[in-house]
């Protein structure tokens, strides 16, 4: 055999238009949307981290999604592998803090008011992603009135049961006393902590550990945990960058991130755990 034949073959390089990787990734579009609005050199990272944010969202966003849509059929097993591909995905969105969590007050003064009326709570994904963990308000509908699209994509996600909802929902159908004030509330607004559904997971809980429900325990208090560590993250890197200053878009700032911050994502999971 002749060293020639060894060789790697040269891959296919020669295309009739784009390549399949363009056509399939749209690089060309993600890698062009950055547009500074300030000559500071560190607005970049700050623009691109948040897109990369966005993203991050619209992933998240979608399995949990699927998650839901997998408790509505019983479909435990379909549930749970959505929700820990969202842990992942949840650990990479925290990690985006990393470029951003170490800047000083004046790093960010340098290109701060390119900002000028925007904020994060503004974003439609991240607040897709809230409804999703029934953390629900139809002010929060209100920025978005301009753009039509998203405003109804905004008000489908707040008449749907939240994931949560779900959740709570299938506890009932596997023999669980849950209320019909319960299982029937208004899916508009924020749920709020529930006895029996406390009562529930604490039964779950005391049993086998192994068990479906437990697993799909498991897998909601690993999601709650890292939403909470994304909040924390969030409120220091304001903090270190900004201090206690009012907030971008008319936000009490640290003061409104340090409220959401002391809120638990699916509240009974935590209080049951001293029951058993």
């Amino acid at each position: 055999m002749s060293h020639e034949a060894l060789e790697p073959e040269t891959p296919h390089l020669d295309f009739a238009g784009t390549t399949p990787y363009e056509d399939y990734v749209r690089a060309d579009v993600l890698t062009h949307l950055q547009h500074p609005l300030s000559d500071d050199p560190g607005e970049m990272v700050f623009l691109v981290t948040t897109q990369v944010m966005e993203l991050w969202f619209t992933v998240i966003v979608h399995e949990w999604e699927t998650a839901a849509e997998a408790l509505r059929r019983d479909d435990v097993p379909t549930a749970v592998a959505a929700l820990k591909r969202s842990v992942r995905e949840l650990e990479a969105l925290n990690a985006s803090w990393k470029p951003l969590g170490q800047l000083t007050p004046a790093q960010f003064n340098s290109y701060r008011s390119a900002l000028g009326e925007g904020s994060g709570f503004q974003s439609a994904m991240y607040r897709r992603l809230e409804f999703l963990l029934g953390e629900k308000s139809a002010s929060m509908l209100v920025p978005h009135r301009g753009a039509p699209r998203v405003h109804a994509e905004l008000e489908k996600a707040l008449h749907q049961p939240s994931l949560y909802d779900e959740v709570v929902r299938l506890l009932a159908r596997r023999g669980h006393a849950i209320p019909d004030e319960v299982l029937h509330r208004d899916v508009t607004q924020r749920h709020e902590h529930a006895d029996a559904v406390e009562a529930a997971w604490t039964a779950v809980y005391s049993g086998d550990e192994h068990a479906e429900l437990a697993r799909l325990g498991e897998a909601l208090t690993d999601v709650a945990e890292l939403v909470w560590r994304w909040r924390n993250d969030h409120l220091v890197a304001t903090r270190r960058a900004m201090g206690a200053k009012a907030g971008t878009g008319g936000s009490a700032g640290v003061a409104w991130l340090e409220k959401r911050a002391r809120k638990n994502v699916f509240p009974e999971l935590w209080t049951a755990r001293s029951h058993v």
